[in-house]
């Protein structure tokens, strides 16, 4: 299934992370990775994660979660960078800026996308 979980110490399971994470929107697959890569060559952005939203219209859709270093890059800035450099379809509904340490990370340190979703 693509899904990965650890199993603890009393034999119960916790899900961790998807294996693949991939957001289907309108019949096409977006990889979250080739969209954060672009939203990280702002020098602006410290830390960006992209997940699904549930959409009516499109099935899913693609909402990126972004940590400024340069307050002044707006929602406006990073659509226009994320439109220069990606089809449309990729491109993020919505921008939620949140602070670096809000990220919530597994012990390894790695984005943990479920957690964002909800």
């Amino acid at each position: 299934m693509g899904d990965v979980f650890r199993r603890n110490d009393d034999g119960s399971l916790d899900f961790v992370d998807r294996a693949k994470y991939m957001i289907k929107t309108g019949g096409e697959n977006v990889y979250p990775a080739e969209i954060e890569r672009v939203l990280m060559s702002d020098a602006g952005i410290t830390e960006a994660a992209v997940v699904r939203v549930p959409d009516l219209k499109w099935g899913e859709v693609p909402v990126a979660f972004v940590s400024r270093r340069d307050t002044t890059v707006t929602e406006a800035d990073l659509l226009a960078l994320c439109r220069r450099d990606l089809a449309g379809y990729k491109c993020p509904r919505q921008f939620r800026f949140i602070d670096f340490s809000e990220f919530p990370r597994s012990t390894s340190g790695k984005v943990q996308r479920h957690e964002l979703e909800a």
